[in-house]
């Protein structure tokens, strides 16, 4: 085997030429035992750069798969320094890369980089730090000194790695097995606590379904109430307007000029007793207007609006009750094409209007509206003593008034009944407020009232309707258009049954009063006859009552739509 310490002619690089570095030592193959030493000089090579022990051996057992098989070759050991600093080793030899040697493949695991062309290949390996000249020709000069050692002397040093490379495999996995010890006690302890959490969440869904059941019971509860309330305050309300109204009809009569005379002093009291018994009158149908409202009694009528005739109709009648020193601005509304229920709309304005001129001393109640993002907005601002703070959040609930010393007399049910009636329009009430400086009422609502979304609707195959009047037979068997498959009708009690036991409708809408017979003696008998027994039954009736015995559920003839005809199916099928 013959080597040199510097570049000479063999394998085409030449020392110094521009773009190519100066070999630190070049071996030529002669025969197998050369590779042994070609082991050797790579290794004494790599630690001549300053590469690592691991590396070195990587640098000498890549050669060696490589030398192998490539007798003849001419091996070259050169440093790259431009850039990131390299030890290049070339292997030339005439069509080495037409058919790479065996271990060219366990050389490119070994080494960064190999590349193979046709009369060389290329292997390259970084270098820790950056190699300078004085380095270099260090490196050159210790190579150049060093002689080969035996074939038997690389073969021990080769032993002496896999030794220490055994070695070390052993340590690591000695350190292996620890470390696996050491995650069984882990994976011990985790599942310990995933146990103990897995029983405490078991505990706590326990006591989240027990919690669950409770306030299902207490909203039960609260809408019972709730209606129980609904159905007082109606029931109140209709007892009390009677009497009411008649008190005021008396001294309607007394103050007559055609009545007797009276003296000055039984006219002012009779005066007071009218003013009184008005005002009476007016909380009177504001509680039944509430009741209405929560009890979902109030069905709007839906009918294009012209907006400017409203406003001009409410700043006409509400004049008169501006106080001396405020002013009622009704700005005329821009043109535009609103479908809503007028009666609704002017019952929440003419509300706001007369809350505002009733807190307003001084200064401007106002109203304006105007279309943003396809909804119409109406706000009315007054300069009034605003709301504190602390009532802001209660103005919208039931009965409650702002306690101060401009407190007024009412039954704290308007703003409550506004916003309900603006709910009512698919819409909302919303309020801002600055103490002492005034407030604004923003009525927001859809310009065309929203579809019903048909989607969560409940079907059933058949429905039977019982009615004497044809009028309400097709009233139901319109508002039942997609949830029944096939609607039956019946004028009396005897047609009903009849069909009822042919057909076995899934729902029956029944009518209390008819010619025949009254509807809940009906029930009673379908609930006598095997194939009618069982079939639920919802009662629509004209009539003032909310139970009847077996039936279902109770609709109100004067408030159905077909959202609670829905409803009461959805109820009685589930």
């Amino acid at each position: 085997m013959s080597m040199t310490g510097r570049g000479g002619g063999g394998d085409g690089v030449t020392a110094g030429a521009a773009g190519v570095p100066e070999p630190l030592l070049r071996l030529v193959l002669h025969t197998d035992q050369d590779v042994f030493v070609l082991r050797q000089r790579g290794r004494e090579a790599a630690a001549a750069v300053g590469m690592e022990h691991q590396d070195q051996v990587r640098v000498a057992t890549a050669l060696s798969e490589i030398g192998r098989h490539a007798i003849g070759a001419v091996v070259t050991f050169a440093v790259e320094v431009s850039g990131r600093a390299r030890l290049v080793i070339v292997v030339a030899a005439d069509g080495i890369g037409i058919s790479p040697p065996e271990g060219t493949a366990a050389a490119g695991r070994l080494m960064d980089e190999v590349h193979v062309e046709r009369d060389r290949i290329s292997l390259t390996r970084r270098l820790p730090a950056q190699v300078g000249p004085d380095r270099l020709a260090e490196a050159r000069d210790t190579l150049g000194r060093s002689q080969p050692t035996t074939a038997l002397d690389e073969l021990s040093v080769q032993n002496r790695q896999l030794v220490a490379a055994l070695e070390e495999v052993q340590a690591h996995r000695d350190e292996l097995l620890t470390l696996n010890a050491e995650l069984e006690d882990t994976n011990r302890g985790v599942m310990a606590l995933y146990t103990q959490l897995s029983e405490e969440l078991e505990q706590t869904n326990q006591g989240v379904v027990a919690l669950y059941a409770e306030l299902d019971e207490r909203s039960a509860q609260l809408r019972e109430a709730n209606e129980a309330k609904s159905r007082f305050l109606a029931n109140v309300s209709h007892e009390l307007r009677a009497p009411v109204t008649a008190i005021i009809g008396l001294v309607r009569l007394l103050l007559d000029p055609r009545s007797e005379p009276l003296t000055a002093e039984q006219t002012h009291q009779l005066e007071l007793v009218q003013g009184s018994a008005a005002d009476l009158l007016a909380r009177v149908n504001d509680l039944l207007d509430l009741a209405k409202a929560e009890s979902n009694r109030i069905e709007p009528s839906w009918a294009p609006v012209d907006l400017a005739a409203v406003f001009g109709q409410l700043r006409g009648t509400l004049r008169p009750l501006a106080k001396p020193g405020v002013q009622l601005d009704v700005a005329d509304p821009d043109a535009v094409d609103l479908v809503t229920d007028e009666v609704l709309l002017t019952q929440i304005l003419r509300n706001l209007l007369t809350n505002a001129l009733k807190f307003t001393d001084a200064g401007t109640v106002s109203m304006g509206a105007l279309v943003l993002d396809g909804r119409l907005h109406i706000a009315v601002a007054d300069t009034g003593i605003g709301i504190p703070f602390a009532e802001q959040r209660r103005v919208f609930e039931e009965f409650h008034q702002v306690r101060g010393a401009h407190q007024v007399g009412g039954t704290g049910l308007g703003l409550p009944y506004a916003r309900r009636l603006a709910t009512l329009l698919g819409g909302g009430l919303s309020m801002v407020s600055e103490p002492g400086e005034g407030s604004t009422f923003t009525l927001d609502l859809p310009l065309r009232p929203q579809p019903e979304d048909d989607g969560d609707l409940p079907h059933v195959p058949s429905v039977l309707v019982v009615d004497d009047e044809a009028a309400a037979r097709q009233v139901l068997r319109e508002h039942l258009t997609g949830i029944a498959g096939q609607v039956h009708e019946a004028a009396d009690a005897r047609a009903a049954l009849a069909i009822a036991s042919r057909e076995r409708p899934s729902v029956i809408f029944l009518d209390l009063r008819m010619p025949d017979g009254d509807g809940g003696d009906l029930i009673a008998r379908m609930a006598a006859v095997p194939q009618t027994a069982g079939i639920p039954v919802v009662v629509v009736t004209g009539a003032d009552v909310t139970r009847v015995d077996g039936a279902a559920a109770v609709l109100a003839k004067s408030s159905l739509t077909r959202r609670l005809v829905a409803d009461a199916v959805a109820q009685v099928i589930t």
